[in-house]
């Protein structure tokens, strides 16, 4: 669902409250409800939240709620499904009336999107320049449908893709001590 109203720029979109408990992101300057994930796409987010948290990653470095601001025609915040924040996008967020990195603060560590049915052109075009233009060093793209995860590695201004697949094990740049096949992520 999209509001219907004039455009708003960041700023009003962190004082926007509708009375309802729904979730929005902010795309070119409207809000846009967050829809409801697959029981598949909640499932290895969850998964993968858990798996970090076993790496040792403290439980305030991850999350599945935050927003990034990006850049795009108007103003723009994404969220996406799981973020793993460094120590300093953690502290940029303490206290924060809503879990939004603005432009001033750290960008994540990494973000994880699910692919959902007839959405793949958001997470592998539109979500893959935004986040670039934050320079997030990792984003991972989980593909249940195609069955496959491409990692987008930052390297001197541009994202590096590698696609893994069915018992591939994934390689990060982040978390050497990773130790998980595509499959066994797609599985959630």
């Amino acid at each position: 669902m999209t509001i219907t109203a004039a455009s708003m720029s960041l700023e009003e979109f962190l004082d926007f409250d509708d009375g309802t408990d729904t979730q929005y992101e902010l795309v070119d300057g409207v809000p846009v409800a967050v829809s409801t994930e697959s029981d598949l796409n909640d499932r290895i987010a969850s998964f993968l939240y858990a798996y970090f948290l076993a790496l040792g990653i403290p439980y305030y470095r991850l999350s599945m709620k935050a927003q990034i601001a990006v850049s795009g025609r108007l103003a723009n915040a994404r969220q996406p499904d799981l973020t793993v924040l460094s120590e300093d996008a953690a502290a940029a967020l303490e206290g924060a009336k809503q879990r939004l990195l603005t432009h001033e603060m750290p960008p994540p560590l990494l973000v994880v999107e699910v692919v959902s049915p007839k959405q793949a052109d958001r997470d592998y075009r539109y979500k893959r320049t935004e986040y670039a233009g934050r320079h997030i060093p990792e984003y991972w793209i989980m593909d249940p449908i195609a069955q496959q995860i491409t990692v987008l590695k930052w390297v001197e201004g541009l994202y590096e893709e590698q696609v893994f697949s069915n018992e591939q094990p994934i390689e990060s740049a982040l978390f050497s001590d990773l130790v998980m096949s595509a499959s066994q992520i797609l599985r959630g």
